[in-house]
Parts: C-alpha cells; structure tokens; sequence
C-alpha cells in the first residue's frame, strides 16, 4: 500500500465520508447514546471493532460469496461479531452494556457497516478493507463522543461522570436537545469543511499554473520584453533614427 492510498482511505473515513457528520449514518444510535461522553465512545468502540472484523472477513470471502445472497451474507458475517461484543461487554463492562440497550444488538442493521461492506470490502483487498474499518469507525467515534460531551456538559453539567457546575440545561438531555445539537454540529462540520477544501483546491490550482513548462513567469516575462526593445534600438540615434556608424555599414554592405 501507498502513502496515498493510506491518506486518501484515512481522510475519507475520518472526514470527506464521516459516516455522521457527512453521510448521516447511524442516525438512532447517535441521538439515543450521545447523552454521555462515554456512553458514545463505548458505541464508537464496539461500531470500529465490528467494522474491522467485519471488513476483514468479507474481504477475504469477496471472491467466494454469491453476489445474488450477499446481503444475507453480510448481515451473518456481522452479527457472529455483534454476538461476540455483546458477551464481552456483558461480562466486563455491564454498566456500559446496560445503557446500550436495545441499540447494541441492532448494529446487525447498521447502516454504516452494511454500507461499507457492500460499497468498499466486497471490492478491496484485506489491508485497505481494514484500515477503511479502522478510519470509519473512528470518525463515528469521535463524532459520538463529540456530541456527548455536548450535551453531558450542558445538559447534566458534567463530563464523563464528573461533575463540573449545578448549573443544568434540561433541554439538551431530551430529545429535541439531541436533534439540535446534532443538526448544529453537522452544519458547523460542514462550512468549515467547505471552507478548508475550497483553500485548498484554490492553492493546488495555483501550483500546478505555475508549474506547468509552457506558463512562465509573468513578472520577469514583463521585465525582460523592454530589455530586449532596449537592446534593438541601442544603433539609432535620439530621434529614432540610424546613427552615422550604422549607415555607413549598411551602405558597404549593399555596395
């Protein structure tokens, strides 16, 4: 794999294709679980987990599975790593399992991990499969544990269970509070990504006008054309016409 590859898959996972932000993906886990910080980092945790595995698999099997059953394919594959997370999270981490609720078995359906199986593991080798996985799941992640922090500080005025103020705003621990402040952050995500990408298509532009061979520079271009009208008309004299000297060698010439 190449460097490129590697930042064309990372900056489409993390932020061109932010399955939250960008494509709004996963919509119900993300107004249900981002009441609190760690709530939506233990989503965004088992969500990568399960991509990756997921990914893994379906890359290897690309080859192997029946295009006409591989949806019921892919929904299998993913729910054995759902199962898995499940148990694991029973066992060590109850607390977190509890909270989850209901929306930690429907991963099976999440659209984000159907999508990306469908859309790039079924068609990519195993490392880039991987790593997509790796990128997605942590844009989605950071996305959660974004809008938790919101809405834990503002709406319990604490952060990751610690309290910080009484102060408490009701509103955003609701459900219209969740709506807003994901429509707000998905609105500010936006513009300066908008913002920056067009920075940067303009700069690229700019280099490669200047870098192509039959584009000189402007400036130089200017300075270099009244040197040259300098130079032809260093034989006449102030008035524009052809010095002695000159004369007399045109006329032997043509004698």
């Amino acid at each position: 794999m190449t460097g490129q590859r590697f930042k064309q898959i990372s900056l489409d996972g993390l932020l061109r294709n932010n399955p939250t932000f960008r494509l709004v993906l996963g919509t119900c886990p993300t107004l249900a679980l981002s009441t609190a910080a760690f709530n939506g980092i233990g989503m965004g945790l088992a969500v990568t987990f399960i991509l990756i595995c997921s990914n893994v698999l379906i890359s290897l099997l690309r080859r192997t599975i029946p295009g006409a059953v591989r949806i019921p394919a892919f929904v299998i594959i993913i729910a054995t790593f759902v199962t898995i997370v499940r148990m694991v999270l029973d066992k060590f981490i109850p607390s977190l399992y509890e909270s989850m609720g209901v929306y930690l078995p429907l991963i099976v359906v999440n659209c984000i991990i159907l999508g990306r199986a469908e859309s790039f593991a079924s068609k990519n080798k195993v490392l880039d499969s991987a790593l997509d996985g790796l990128f997605t799941g942590l844009g989605f992640t950071c996305a959660l544990t974004l809008l938790g922090i919101i809405r834990e500080v503002l709406g319990s005025g604490s952060i990751f269970g610690y309290t910080l103020w009484d102060f408490r705003i009701g509103f955003f621990s609701s459900s219209a509070g969740a709506f807003f402040v994901y429509g707000i952050c998905i609105a500010l995500f936006n513009y300066v990504y908008g913002k920056v990408e067009n920075k940067i298509r303009s700069k690229d532009f700019a280099v490669r006008i200047m870098s192509r061979p039959d584009i000189g520079d402007p400036v130089n271009e200017l300075a270099e054309e009244p040197a040259a009208a300098v130079d032809g008309n260093a034989d006449n004299g102030p008035d524009g016409t052809l010095t002695a000297e000159k004369a007399a060698d045109e006329n032997g010439g043509n004698a």
